[in-house]
């Protein structure tokens, strides 16, 4: 059985809008050892160990009362970082203009992995421009986005 980040997100969310933060996304990692489920949040003014605290208490009482994930896990709060995770089309809106590094579950004209330009969102796809040609990626694909830190 493994935990539906989707309902994760339904159950979750304004709990952690509730304490001033945004919920970026949930990521489950299934390990027959200890499994792991992390939580990226967000702050127009930048995530502190405190928020990561406060968000950690609340979120742990409620999985504790709605039990959504199976077995035993680790559970982990932390700021989205540098190489920010992109789990939502409006994550690849907002981040318009920057350079991502995307992973597809399947292979796209025989690759899975594309870095370049994020250009926005098109009938249902990512719109990448990698080494000078625009390529349409369908966001059902995506198994793994993040932003290219600049520096």
């Amino acid at each position: 059985m493994r935990a539906d980040p989707y309902k994760l997100r339904e159950l979750l969310g304004p709990s952690i809008a509730g304490l001033g933060c945004e919920l970026v996304g949930i990521e489950y990692h299934p390990n027959s050892a200890n499994a792991l489920l992390r939580i990226y949040i967000d702050r127009a003014e930048g995530v502190t160990v405190d928020d990561c605290e406060r968000v950690s208490r609340q979120v742990s009482a409620l999985l504790d009362v709605a039990d959504p994930v199976p077995g035993h896990y680790t559970l982990e709060v932390s700021s989205p970082g540098l190489d920010r995770p992109l789990f939502e089309p409006e994550h690849f809106q907002r981040f318009t203009g920057r350079q991502a590094r995307v992973q597809l579950g399947m292979a796209l004209d025989g690759r899975r992995r594309f870095v370049g330009e994020i250009l926005g969102l098109r009938d249902g796809d990512l719109l990448l421009r990698c080494e000078g040609t625009e390529v349409a990626i369908p966001l059902d694909r995506i198994e793994k986005a993040r932003l290219v830190p600049e520096f």
